[in-house]
């Protein structure tokens, strides 16, 4: 008998663990309206080295390892997905997307489509050339053809200075086009123009444009996640978890604020 009701035991409290668990996983799943029930799903463009980038089939980099910790912290299920620049914001406004960890700057045309999360680093639009270019201050870029990545801010600036604009996939694809004679100037930020430096391209940098804010993209429809990443964002910075993926992928801090170096 005593074995009867040890068994009868053990089930209940199997069953009640099993409920807890459910209601759990439930209890997220409803919190927040997700793609996928379970993952959190976020877009970042997989050409924007150190940023997002691929490494075989994996897509790593300081922006993807946000998005991990992030959901990790929500109890769900990372879903990193590869997309196209110029369209996540559109897709996270659209609901393909919970959320963009893809180096957004926080504008007011892409606050008509999406809210943003507190700032997860700093960075700054910065002039690059060729060794070999007479471009030293603003009143140079006036003509030239500056080269701009598809979708990013930096396409208003350059048009500032220019209607000699050419778009192209990537911040990256732009630098190498540089370095190989074709353009005036590119304008991105400045850990990409370093990092392309680092792996050899004949480019430098002349001079800032500002400071900008980077942050993650949220649908307008979901307050609740907004709210619950501004508080990871938080943690992670008050710990030092963020600047430690900073440190690790991008070599510096980028989550203080610099000064305007304009």
């Amino acid at each position: 008998m005593k074995k009867v009701l040890s068994l009868l035991l053990l089930v209940l409290i199997f069953v009640l663990v099993a409920c807890d668990d459910g209601n759990s996983a439930e209890g997220v799943e409803s919190e927040f309206d997700l793609v996928q029930n379970g993952q959190l799903t976020f877009a970042s463009s997989g050409e924007f080295r150190p940023f997002s980038y691929m490494e075989g089939t994996e897509m790593v980099g300081y922006d993807v390892a946000v998005g991990k910790a992030i959901a990790e912290e929500l109890g769900l299920e990372p879903n990193p997905t590869r997309a196209v620049f110029s369209g996540i914001v559109t897709g996270v406004n659209e609901g393909r997307y919970d959320i963009a960890v893809a180096s957004h700057t926080i504008t007011e045309e892409r606050l008509e489509q999406v809210d943003f999360s507190i700032p997860y680093y700093y960075s700054g639009p910065v002039v690059y050339t060729r060794p070999d270019s007479d471009i030293e201050t603003l009143d140079d870029l006036n003509g030239r053809e500056i080269a701009v990545a598809r979708g990013t801010t930096y396409i208003e600036i350059a048009e500032e200075y220019t209607d000699n604009t050419p778009q192209v996939d990537s911040d990256v694809v732009a630098l190498q086009s540089l370095s190989s004679g074709h353009y005036d100037v590119v304008i991105t930020d400045d850990i990409t123009g370093m990092t392309g430096i680092d792996n050899g391209l004949e480019i430098e940098s002349r001079f800032y444009l500002g400071v900008s804010e980077q942050a993650i993209a949220v649908n307008k429809d979901n307050p609740e996640l907004l709210e619950a990443i501004n508080e990871i964002l938080q943690d992670m910075i008050d710990s030092g978890e963020l600047r430690g993926l900073s440190e690790e992928w991008i070599g510096v801090d980028i989550t203080v604020e610099p000064e305007d170096e304009e």
